[in-house]
């Protein structure tokens, strides 16, 4: 559920209150919070910090930004974060008493998701699929329209899907827990087969499957008139190739249209672990991915280390 006016409101006077934002970078991402008192505590807005989604993209900090590193908020569902963006621009050309933030310096990531959001008309973009569509080409970020976005989607459809990619099986096997799907040792492979295997039952795919589609058209192999034809095309492609490199490509279509959460929820720690319930070790399984990101390159294949890239330029370079 969207917050309501009030609650937005708040929120956004609490950042702007919010001294840990000063001369930094602050980046709002969704993230369910239930904390609206108007005087806050600073206790409260750094755990807020710590919360799993911002949690994450703070530990995918790259390893050289070393000073002033940006700050996160977590702001609700999508919607949220678009309104409470905006909504923050609009107070600061408003009379004010104290804020820390900077709007020059304020920048916002969502999922992509499968449905489009729309976005405020004064923006350069109307919804998050547009954007899309200009930030990525062939799900490498689009290096020369990059420095014009403050809003950015993922490149894949949730930041879940960041959990899953073929790159990070090895944090997987090298984990002192080792984590189990379905009652075995985690296989990234066993994941994208019950995707594909699954897709057809998405409602909310079907539904879009026209847009949705459109996001991974340079799989030209494979064959998107239907949802049933795409699965089939799919399996037959994934089954008969010895093409490493478009095994991934295809794994990579499929993460950037199939709902990525359920599968993550489904990784579960192994029978002996001690540590608390399943969601704090996927938490913990979180920030060694996060670790893992911010040990990598800049390049256009590398989404999330890439706009972190970008943001320092904008900001520190420009």
């Amino acid at each position: 559920m969207s917050l309501n006016e009030s609650d937005t409101q708040t929120h956004c006077e609490n950042i702007r209150k919010c001294a840990r934002a000063r001369n930094k970078i602050v980046i709002l991402c969704e993230g369910k919070f239930q904390h609206f008192n108007k005087n806050p505590s600073p206790q409260t807005y750094r755990k807020m910090e710590e919360m799993p989604d911002a949690n994450f993209y703070k530990a995918c900090v790259p390893k050289w930004w070393r000073q002033h590193r940006p700050e996160f908020f977590i702001c609700g569902d999508r919607k949220d974060v678009l309104n409470i963006f905006f909504t923050l621009l609009k107070l600061h050309h408003q009379p004010n008493d104290v804020s820390f933030l900077n709007p020059d310096k304020l920048f916002a990531i969502v999922d992509l998701d499968i449905q489009k959001a729309n976005i405020c008309s004064s923006y350069n973009f109307d919804d998050t699929e547009k954007i899309f569509r200009d930030l990525y080409n062939e799900l490498k970020v689009n290096q020369s329209t990059s420095f014009l976005h403050r809003i950015w989607v993922t490149g894949l459809i949730h930041k879940e899907a960041y959990f899953l990619t073929p790159d990070i099986q090895p944090i997987f096997e090298n984990h002192s827990n080792l984590p189990h799907y379905n009652n075995h040792c985690l296989r990234l492979e066993q994941i994208y087969m019950h995707m594909i295997g699954e897709i057809c039952q998405d409602i909310d795919l079907q539904n879009n499957w026209q847009s949705a589609s459109q996001r991974i058209q340079h799989c030209s192999y494979l064959n998107f008139d239907e949802i049933e034809n795409f699965k089939e095309s799919w399996n037959f492609t994934y089954q008969n190739t010895g093409d490493e490199l478009k095994k991934k490509q295809m794994i990579l279509a499929l993460l950037t249209i199939v709902k990525s959460k359920k599968y993550w929820e489904n990784v579960k720690p192994p029978d002996d672990w001690t540590g608390g319930n399943e969601r704090k070790f996927r938490e913990q399984l979180s920030l060694k991915i996060g670790e893992f990101y911010s040990c990598q390159s800049s390049t256009t294949e590398n989404h999330i280390p890439f706009f972190f890239r970008t943001l320092y330029d904008i900001v520190y370079k420009s």
